[in-house]
């Protein structure tokens, strides 16, 4: 049986959970305000929220590197600090973040808006801080919507290819994640290992979807 080297596995997953860990915490903020806040240029922010789903993967990439490369005042920064962003993990996980961030903010403003305000005006009139409305009554009523957005996010960051090899590059044992991996063998003709390799990805991609949707089911069956 031929040895497979699960590095790039491994590597997608860490890239993963990273991005997911980063796209919640900033998906709910950014759903939050677009469903509760009369920002100006609210549409304009939901636009580019949603940009990502309709960008090609290499324009995406693009411009992430304009904006993070390292003649940029960002990637500078980064630089002079010793944690380079293109090129490196990092920006693998940046890639990655901003491809799959508009499943966790569309998924999460959908959320908070289905919550009824009423609710949240009665934790108001009893003495409830802002904060306190948020973690006691909207976020426990949409956390359902936000649950399953999450998710496929982290579905959708551990197949990006586009973005991530503009940024991350293709360097074996560093930066080369599972699809970057099946690109590499297709190009050198090892026709085998692609296959293996996308095999699985595959049975890894749809046993994800399945517990998404496995999940899903519970959270309707069982609401807070």
């Amino acid at each position: 049986m031929r040895a497979i080297d699960w590095f790039p596995l491994l590597l997608s997953i860490q890239v993963s959970l990273l991005a997911t860990l980063l796209n919640f915490v900033a998906g709910v903020a950014v759903g939050w305000c677009l469903a509760r806040r009369r920002i100006p240029g609210r549409e304009v922010l939901s636009a580019l929220v949603a940009a990502p789903l309709i960008l090609p993967p290499t324009v995406l990439g693009y411009y992430l590197l304009v904006l993070l490369g390292r003649g940029t005042v960002i990637g500078s920064i980064f630089e002079a600090l010793g944690i380079p962003l293109v090129f490196s993990w990092r920006g693998a996980v940046i890639a990655s973040a901003i491809a799959s961030f508009p499943f966790v903010a569309q998924a999460s403003r959908a959320a908070f808006e289905a919550v009824d305000v009423s609710l949240e005006q009665v934790a108001r009139t009893l003495g409830r801080s802002e904060w306190e409305v948020f973690w006691l009554v909207t976020f426990p009523l949409a956390w359902q919507g936000i649950v399953g957005g999450t998710l496929l996010a982290f579905a959708r960051a551990i197949g990006d290819f586009g973005a991530t090899l503009m940024v991350a590059g293709n360097i074996p044992g560093k930066t080369q994640t599972l699809s970057i991996a099946i690109y590499d063998a297709v190009q050198a003709n090892d026709l085998e290992l692609a296959a293996l390799l996308v095999a699985i990805l595959s049975v890894f991609s749809i046993a994800l979807l399945a517990a998404v949707q496995t999940v899903s089911r519970k959270l309707v069956a069982s609401p807070p």
